[in-house]
């Protein structure tokens, strides 16, 4: 019997449950993040300023840099009545000019790249626990440690691939989605 081949849907506008989903598991982890730093360092005046730093650097990279740099040159910028996964394509229409759809790869291109500093946001706080837990083991560190490693998971294994990128109408020009495996789906 022939396998048959079902491609997903596309979102020209995601559900509001989707970018809830999204944008509040991305608020949830920087803020997480930081407060693990916080703690983890013993509440000091260090900790609080590194916390601080890392929930503006991670806030200012996803709802600043990325209508800025990457929803330009999205096709979500350019559609009609569209909304994507993140909302940030409305921002973006009043924040930035329309870009070019050619230079929508290059958001995964060069060291200081979006893509780059993204995943930075995600993993900062995860490198920053763990001297925390092995200098100044607290349970209420490791709780937020887990936690932070969980939305990350969550992200990466569910919300991308089920929630987010496969239903994305600009999958097929998308470093993410072609690193995971998603692009032609």
């Amino acid at each position: 019997m022939a396998k048959q081949s079902t491609k997903a849907r596309v979102y020209p506008r995601y559900p509001r449950s989707s970018i809830l989903t999204y944008d509040g598991t991305t608020v949830a982890h920087y803020l997480l993040g930081g407060a693990g730093i916080v703690l983890g360092y013993n509440l000091s005046w260090v900790a609080y300023l590194s916390g601080a730093l890392y929930v503006a650097f991670s806030l200012v990279q996803m709802y600043v840099l990325m209508p800025l740099m990457v929803c330009p040159n999205c096709v979500y910028y350019r559609m009609e009545g569209a909304l994507c996964i993140s909302g940030m394509n409305v921002v973006s229409r009043k924040m930035a000019g329309q870009g070019n759809l050619e230079d929508f790869p290059k958001r995964g291109q060069g060291l200081l790249c979006h893509n780059n500093l993204y995943i930075a946001s995600l993993v900062i706080p995860i490198v920053a626990m763990v001297p925390a837990l092995a200098l100044y083991f607290s349970w209420a560190v490791l709780g937020v440690f887990c936690a932070v490693v969980g939305l990350l998971l969550f992200r990466f294994f569910v919300l991308f691939p089920k929630i987010a990128c496969i239903h994305c109408a600009a999958k097929h020009g998308c470093p993410n989605a072609q690193s995971l495996g998603i692009s032609n789906s």
